[in-house]
């Protein structure tokens, strides 16, 4: 497996303890978990640290690394929701990033990678100041997600797509929203394409390069998902935001349709979006700290 290499300023982990986890649960203190390349934290890994939250846990974690390179390929289990994360990512052409655990926020990343970058799998997930780069399918999965104030930067050399959301059926709540974020690139790019037959894919406010192509969104070769995706813009600005052109299967956002986008409700995220830590515990007070986990 080739590696992956993290250049770490900061990361944070918070994992609590179910999937409907309330407020007053997330105001509960926190237990604190130090990754340290030199061997002077809890953990010398990321993954390490992660695999030492308990799955279902009681209590919220914070995972702090110190900043470094960290050559290690990070993934977050179904089963430890509610996480937290910032880091920086070096990228290769695979899968940089997998998030399949619920209640997950990653804050202030930098995640770079080529094809299917970000495997934005299930779950309820907010991104909120992140950089993520890539040129193929770089955004791609089945959560619900949130992407407020991040920047996507395509490397795509001639018209591939930013996001592939993988959404299957009418009845599912998925899809990603892009708020308030800015698309940059190399050379031209499509906004998305549908991995499932209704993929939905919403950008709101958002800054829109001269990258984006006019017609904006393709059908991956499948006219019939046509009449089953949600392909939605709202008040976006930039070259590539003028619609005139763009596919007659995607539309504009009424004011009021926009509504539920404008804010975190769309992920219930006001229950359990939690990025500063108010009260904490050193990690003995919870978990064993053995010696397998400073290898």
């Amino acid at each position: 497996m080739a590696a992956f290499i993290f250049f770490v300023t900061m990361f944070t982990l918070m994992a609590s303890t179910t999937p409907r986890a309330d407020a007053a649960e997330t105001s509960a203190a926190a237990v604190v978990i130090r990754v340290d390349q030199s061997g002077k934290g809890d953990y010398k890994k990321i993954q390490d640290a992660i695999d030492a939250v308990p799955s279902n846990n009681k209590q919220p974690f914070f995972i702090l690394v110190k900043p470094g390179i960290y050559n290690e390929k990070i993934i977050v289990p179904g089963d430890k929701p509610f996480i937290t994360n910032t880091f920086r990512h070096h990228g290769i052409q695979a899968v940089a990033l997998r998030v399949s655990g619920d209640k997950v926020v990653f804050l202030g990343c930098k995640i770079l990678g080529y094809q299917d970058t970000l495997l934005d799998e299930n779950g309820r997930h907010y991104y909120r100041g992140c950089y993520i780069e890539g040129a193929v399918d770089f955004i791609c999965g089945n959560a619900a997600s949130l992407f407020e104030r991040c920047h996507l930067h395509t490397l795509s050399e001639e018209f591939s797509a930013i996001t592939a959301q993988q959404r299957g059926s009418p009845t599912e709540e998925t899809g990603f929203t892009f708020l308030g974020c800015k698309i940059t690139g190399e050379r031209t790019a499509i906004l998305g394409r549908p991995w499932g037959s209704y993929s939905r894919v919403i950008f709101v406010l958002t800054y829109m390069s001269n990258v984006i192509l006019p017609r904006g969104w393709d059908d991956w070769g499948d006219a019939t998902k046509q009449s089953t995706v949600f392909y939605r813009e709202y008040k976006c600005y930039g070259p590539g935001a003028n619609t005139s052109k763009r596919v007659e299967w995607s539309q504009k956002l009424t004011a009021e349709e926009a509504k539920i986008f404008l804010t975190k409700n769309m992920i219930s995220g006001k229950s359990w979006i939690r990025s500063t830590l108010k009260h904490v515990k050193k990690v003995s007070t919870a978990i064993s700290n053995n010696s397998t986990g400073h290898s």
